[in-house]
């Protein structure tokens, strides 16, 4: 059976997940009668809450005799390591491109990537039944892109379709379409899609979509690409047979990370295969043997790692390993020590929050995790905030419990010896009225304007050039100031000279002076001058922060304060008390929020905001030191 495989690559919300729905349907995957969700990719609890796509996986169709294996990547910048070493397993791309919004920074991220592999690109302008889609104008702006990043010839004649998704069809040449709507209370005319199918899509595919080149009759050899769990197997080794064929039964020669050619006897592990896996829609199937292009799946391989080579045991050449973007990013994972520790949390010590972590690297190839001079205190670094904030949320699902320091951005040396940050390429759309406040947001946080234009709807689309710890705490304030019509996109650019110093948080907090349950008359009393982070009922210890000031400065409250009850009645002693609802704090906005001396503390049953200090005393004596510190 010819076989084509295929990554589809774009920016996160651009509709991958969704095509890939309708791609799966219209090749007959499912029964006609079966219930299914929307976005059945997103298998991830963690993918359905947020909308977005974390982990690349898996799925193949047959179109009229031929397999096409399907991979759906990522779309998000913090993911970028998925999308990396996805695409060592596949000889083409589906670049999909909002009719829209146009390439967006994330796409050009993804698009090097595959270019620079010299894979087969096939362009979907996508949402073209958008009431806002401007599909011609992004054309050029992808081929604009295409030169921008160097393109080969034949990778700059690469198809162009337009599609709606949702709607499941595909043209090679962009339709004419009727419109709907646009009378009096019916919103802006819509364009209405002709009838069609994915059948355009498919066709493309096998048309420019080199079959792999693997020779099926030489020495087996596959390259790592991926790892699944099984419960009653192991860990599953995933990746595309590059050459040769596998058995199950077959001993294997599993090689160790390194420079690419042939290993040393001695250094080799030998494995049996004790079960061998093909994708068929959504499912694994057990299969007996496979060929060269096939992607499989390994079961019963020790020290399986994403990078490493499995070969003949008589042949033991090694590929090229797989190289990601270093991380940007850093914090520190420690043992909770609040009052509250042990309480609601299942794995508590140290030594299980160190062993999690370090087992998330064996999946997780963009992050690093390091040891500490301290035996309670972990370095885990990343690509970003998101990156790091959806590990701190599956561990906390899983039932860990533990604190967590303020990000700090990577330095680097330059080549004279100087100071080197990470720096961030930042893409907004606002609305035109709002661009002034944005601009004054941006200046004190060292943004340089590189580009910027009117997208001819009322809206400005911006690009900058910024630190990345300047863009620490900026993304709720960028919400708020435009009303939640602002969208936000960034990804990391290059390293460059350090910036100089930026300013912080401009607000104080309240600080809870001591342990106890927080009380609606305390919180009444005290949410004329703060934003509150606490509830009725909720338990609070001394350091921990209760709300945000409305000032500068923290100031040590009492949030437990109960009324006095006397005998004594007065027409004012019973007014109504009616509370604020509390800011909801969640594992990006701590991430965001919290200064130097503070941590979060990330239970399963909450995401708390604490001093590193919980003694007043203590903190006071720590602001002292600071002070004289500071040159006069």
């Amino acid at each position: 059976m010819s076989i084509r495989n295929i990554a589809i690559i774009a920016h996160v919300d651009h509709g991958k997940t969704t095509l890939v729905d309708k791609l799966l349907r219209q090749a007959g995957v499912f029964r006609e009668n079966q219930l299914l969700v929307e976005c059945v990719m997103d298998s991830n609890p963690l993918e359905r809450e947020r909308g977005i796509t974390i982990l690349a996986k898996n799925t193949s169709v047959q179109w009229h005799g031929t397999k096409i294996n399907i991979v759906d990547t990522p779309g998000h910048a913090d993911f970028g390591g998925e999308v990396e070493r996805i695409l060592r397993m596949v000889d083409g791309v589906l670049i999909l491109v909002d009719a829209a919004e146009g390439p967006l920074p994330q796409t050009r991220f993804v698009t090097r990537k595959a270019l620079e592999l010299g894979l087969a690109p096939i362009v979907v302008i996508n949402k073209i039944d958008r009431p806002d889609a401007r599909p011609k104008q992004v054309h050029d702006e992808v081929l604009e892109l295409f030169m921008d990043l160097d393109a080969s010839h034949s990778q700059l004649d690469a198809p162009f379709l337009y599609a709606s998704g949702r709607q499941g069809v595909a043209f090679r040449e962009l339709p004419v379409m009727a419109t709907e709507g646009g009378g009096p209370g019916e919103g802006p005319a819509r364009p209405v899609v002709p009838a069609g199918d994915l059948a355009p899509l498919f066709e493309t595919i096998i048309e420019h979509v080199p079959e792999p080149l693997g020779d099926p009759e030489g020495e087996f050899q596959m390259l790592i690409s991926t790892v699944e769990y099984s419960p009653y197997l192991g860990r599953l080794a995933v990746g595309r047979i590059e050459r040769g064929r596998v058995k199950v039964g077959q001993t294997v020669a599993l090689l160790p990370l390194g420079e690419p050619g042939m290993v040393e006897a001695e250094r080799i592990e030998h494995s049996r295969v004790q079960k061998l896996f093909g994708f068929e829609g959504l499912a694994k199937i057990e299969i007996e043997e496979a060929s060269a292009g096939n992607i499989i799946a390994l079961a019963g391989l020790e020290g399986t790692e994403i990078g490493k080579t499995v070969t003949d045991v008589q042949h033991p050449e090694r590929l090229l390993g797989i190289a990601v973007e270093e991380p940007t990013i850093s914090a520190d994972f420690s043992v909770n020590n609040s009052p509250l520790s042990g309480r609601e949390g299942k794995y508590v010590t140290s030594r299980q929050v160190r062993d999690r972590l370090y087992k998330e690297l064996e999946r997780n190839v963009a992050l690093r995790v390091e040891d500490t001079d301290s035996p309670d205190v972990v370095t885990v670094s990343g690509r970003g905030e998101l990156h790091l904030s959806i590990l701190m949320e599956t561990m906390r699902r899983e039932g860990f419990e533990f604190q967590v320091s303020r990000p700090r951005v990577i330095l680097k040396e330059g080549p004279n010896g100087e100071r080197w940050e990470p720096y961030e390429e930042l893409l907004v759309d606002i609305p035109e009225t709002m661009l002034g406040t944005v601009m004054e947001k941006l200046g004190p946080r060292r943004a340089e304007l590189i580009d910027m234009k009117n997208t001819g709807h009322g809206t400005v689309r911006a690009n900058f050039k910024i630190p990345a710890r300047g863009l620490f705490g900026y993304r709720s304030e960028f919400l708020t100031d435009t009303r939640g019509e602002g969208v936000l996109h960034h990804r990391f650019l290059e390293y460059g000279a350090w910036a100089g110093p930026l300013a912080g948080r401009k607000r104080g907090v309240l600080v809870a002076d001591r342990q106890g349950v927080a009380v609606a008359f305390a919180i009444f009393s005290l949410q004329e001058r703060a934003s509150m982070f606490v509830k009725p009922g909720d338990p609070v210890y001394e350091g921990m922060i209760a709300g945000e000031n409305s000032r500068t400065g923290d100031m040590d409250v009492n949030i437990t304060r109960e009324k006095k009850l006397t005998n004594m009645r007065t027409t004012a002693s019973d007014e109504m008390i009616r509370l604020e609802t509390p800011r909801e704090i969640t594992l990006e906005l701590a991430l965001e929020y919290i200064e130097e001396d503070e941590l979060i503390e990330v239970t399963p049953a909450a995401v708390r905001l604490r001093k590193r200090a919980l003694d007043a005393t203590e903190r006071k004596k720590a602001a002292r030191a600071a002070s004289r510190a500071v040159p006069s």
